[in-house]
C-alpha cells in the first residue's frame, strides 16, 4: 500500500494543469461511483491525474492502473479495504477492464465503503449494463471523446477559447468566428488539425504520430476489444480487414454482401464486427431513423470515427469530401441526435438539415427547405444560412 502511495505522489508532481479536457468541469464529484469511458489514447488517465491534483485531498487518495503489477497477488477488493483502513476516501481505478471480475468487486467495494469515492475509466468497449454485477443503478458514466478543434488549438496555440451550444453557432455563427478570427487565422490550423489531431498523444512527436496511431489501432483490436468480446485471433484479424476496408471507402453505404465476401465472414458476423468496431471507438454507423435499430440491422452509411483514422489507414486513398463529413459527424457524436437527412447530408436533433461541402459548394440541395445550413469548409466566416465548418469544432 506505501508504495503505490508513494507511486501516485510522485507521478501526481509531473500531471500538467495548464491544458484542461472538456470533461474535467463536467464530472460531478459528489457522486460515490463514477465511471469514465473513451477510446484508448483519448486521454483518460491524464484526466483523472487532474481531478486528483485539483479536487481531491492528497493525502486520502489513490491511483492505480488495474494493469499494475501489484494485482498479480493481489485483490481490488483487499486494496480497497486497506485504503480505507488508512483513511483513504478517493480511490482511481484506471482501465478497469484488464481485471478479471472488476465489476463484481467495485460493487462490493461500493456497497462495503460507503465513505469512500470511487472513480473509474474503462475502454469505450466496456457496457456497464451488460456487466456481470451491472453497475448501471449505481455508476454515473461519462464518456471522454477525442480532442474537439477547439481543444487542439488550446495545445497548438495556447489560446483559451470557449465552447458554444449548436443554437449559438446557427444563430450568432458570424459573430462568433469574428470574435475567434481576432485571436487566430483558423483555416490552416483546422486543416492540421484534420490530420494529426484528434488525440492528445500527437503532441509527443508529430512525425511518429500516424505510426502510433496505427499501434494504437491494433491495441484497441487485439486488447481492448479481445478483453471484452474474447475472440479468437482469427476473428481479430478479420476486424483489421473490415476495418480497413471501411476506411479505403468511407463514407459509403455498405454492401453487406459483397463486404461479407471480402472480409470473409457471414453477414451477421460482419453486422456484429461493425457494432464493435463502433463501441471501441473506430467507427461511427449513420441511419435515417434511430427508431428500431437492432443488434443486426446494417447500417445505412458508414464512417471512420475521426479524420486521422481515414489518413492512417486509407493514407492515398483519403477524400478531402470525405474528410469534412466524417470531421462533422465525429463533433455531433455524442451531443446531439445525428442521422442520415433524406435530402442533404445529415439531420441533426430531427430539426435541423446540414449539408457539407467545400468552398464552391451552392445551396442547391438545401433551398426551400426550413432550418437547413450549409456547413463550408475553406472559408473563415459565413453568413446567413452558410457556416463554415471549422466552427463546429466549438461544441466541446
Amino acid at each position: 500500500m506505501e508504495e503505490l502511495l508513494l507511486e501516485f505522489q510522485a507521478r501526481m508532481l509531473g500531471v500538467p494543469l495548464e491544458i484542461q479536457r472538456y470533461l474535467l468541469e463536467e464530472i460531478d464529484l459528489k457522486n460515490r461511483l463514477v465511471a469514465i469511458k473513451g477510446a484508448r489514447g483519448s486521454g483518460k488517465t491524464t484526466l483523472l491525474l487532474q481531478l486528483a491534483k485539483l479536487h481531491m485531498p492528497l493525502q486520502s487518495t489513490l491511483y492505480i492502473s488495474l494493469d499494475h503489477i501489484y494485482f498479480f497477488d493481489n485483490k481490488l477488493y483487499s486494496l480497497a479495504k486497506e485504503f480505507v483502513q488508512f483513511g483513504g476516501t478517493h480511490l482511481l481505478l484506471d482501465e478497469v477492464h484488464k481485471y478479471p471480475n472488476w465489476s463484481r468487486e467495485i460493487k462490493l467495494i461500493y456497497d462495503n465503503f460507503p465513505d469512500l469515492n470511487v472513480i473509474f475509466t474503462s475502454s469505450s468497449m466496456l457496457e456497464i449494463y451488460k456487466s456481470e454485477s451491472d453497475l448501471s443503478r449505481r455508476a454515473i458514466t461519462y464518456y471522454l471523446k477525442e480532442l474537439s478543434f477547439r481543444e487542439f488549438l488550446m495545445f497548438e496555440t495556447g489560446k483559451m477559447f470557449s465552447s458554444y451550444s449548436l443554437i449559438d453557432i446557427i444563430e450568432n455563427h458570424d459573430k462568433l468566428a469574428a470574435d475567434i478570427l481576432k485571436e487566430i487565422k483558423p483555416l490552416p490550423l483546422f486543416e492540421n488539425y484534420l490530420k494529426y489531431g484528434a488525440y492528445p498523444y500527437y503532441k509527443e512527436n508529430e512525425k511518429a504520430y500516424y505510426q502510433k496511431l496505427q499501434n494504437t489501432i491494433n491495441l484497441i483490436i487485439e486488447i481492448d476489444i479481445n478483453a471484452v468480446e474474447d475472440l479468437n485471433y482469427e476473428t481479430l484479424t478479420k476486424l483489421k480487414k473490415l476495418l480497413i476496408s471501411i476506411a479505403t471507402s468511407a463514407p459509403f453505404t455498405p454492401n453487406i454482401t459483397k463486404l461479407s465476401e471480402i472480409v470473409g465472414v457471414s453477414r451477421n458476423i460482419l453486422v456484429h464486427g461493425i457494432k464493435i468496431l463502433g463501441r471501441a471507438g473506430l467507427v461511427n454507423e449513420l441511419y435515417k431513423d434511430n427508431s428500431g435499430i437492432g443488434v443486426l440491422t446494417k447500417p445505412e452509411k458508414l464512417y471512420l470515427n475521426n479524420s486521422n483514422l481515414m489518413y492512417a489507414l486509407a493514407k492515398e486513398n483519403t477524400n478531402v469530401g470525405n474528410v469534412r463529413e466524417t470531421f462533422f459527424l465525429n463533433q455531433f457524436m455524442g451531443l446531439h441526435e445525428i442521422n442520415l437527412s433524406p435530402v442533404a447530408d445529415f439531420l441533426v436533433d430531427k430539426r435541423y438539415t446540414f449539408e457539407v461541402g467545400g468552398k464552391s459548394k451552392k445551396k442547391k440541395q438545401i433551398t426551400g427547405i426550413s432550418d437547413a445550413y450549409l456547413a463550408k469548409d475553406g472559408i473563415e466566416i459565413g453568413f446567413s444560412n452558410v457556416i463554415p465548418v471549422w466552427l463546429f469544432g466549438f461544441m466541446y
